[in-house]
């Protein structure tokens, strides 16, 4: 998250830049619930800037997914229905499968050891109970494993998909079921890499993929249910 000086005010990047970054990690962290409603005014007085750089991050947030902008109402955290998590998911097999095979046969051994580093400071972030980090960090392995396949437009599509499902998977890891089976999966995804074994890595990732989705939506029925 950007630093704040001793007024509150931003430094280093751009106000909206900012700002849009404090936000996001509200929304992903479930500080900013779904549904709720994010006024500029509010958020203008607590950063200590003007509306203006707010509303640019907004909308920023908006092309996101993130934040959804209705009349009458202004900008709210947007939700997604059973359906459209389902879709989201289905999506992520379908590019993710494609970055995943064009990157292996390109790694080199100092991107699978970055891969490597991301897992082991993911399995101390699990042991320590720092649930901040363990969506930030599952992103940025999954990220790293397609770096290779130079397709950096799929790759933001790619990013940007993670980031509107990023919120979900954060509640679903309380459960220690799904964080062991997120950790054994990847690293055995990291493992067919390191072997070069692309038809083994694709079909556990678009497996991976699809029991993630299938467990999220049972955790999140059950909630609902409770």
């Amino acid at each position: 998250m950007a630093e704040k000086n001793k007024t509150g005010v931003f430094k280093r990047q751009t106000i909206t830049e900012a700002v849009a970054e404090a936000l996001r990690e509200e929304i992903l962290s479930g500080q900013q619930k779904e549904g709720a409603q994010l006024r500029q005014d509010a958020i203008a007085s607590r950063f200590n800037v003007s509306r203006i750089p707010v509303r640019e991050a907004l909308r920023q947030l908006e092309a996101e997914g993130l934040v959804t902008f209705y009349a009458h109402k202004g900008a709210v955290v947007s939700s997604l229905s059973r359906e459209e998590i389902r879709e989201l998911f289905d999506i992520r097999r379908l590019l993710e499968g494609d970055l995943f095979a064009r990157a292996i046969p390109k790694m080199q051994k100092e991107l699978i050891q970055d891969a490597e580093d991301i897992l082991n400071r993911y399995d101390t972030a699990l042991e320590n109970g720092e649930v901040s980090l363990w969506g930030e960090l599952n992103a940025e392995f999954h990220h790293i494993l397609y770096i290779a396949a130079d397709r950096p437009k799929t790759l933001a599509i790619v990013q940007n998909l993670h980031n509107n499902i990023d919120r979900y998977l954060r509640i679903q890891l309380h459960s220690a079921g799904a964080r062991k089976n997120a950790r054994d999966d990847h690293w055995s995804l990291l493992n067919f890499c390191k072997a070069g074994d692309v038809e083994a890595a694709i079909k556990l990732l678009d497996s991976h993929i699809r029991a993630g989705c299938d467990n999220l939506i049972e955790f999140l029925d059950a909630q609902a249910g409770s």
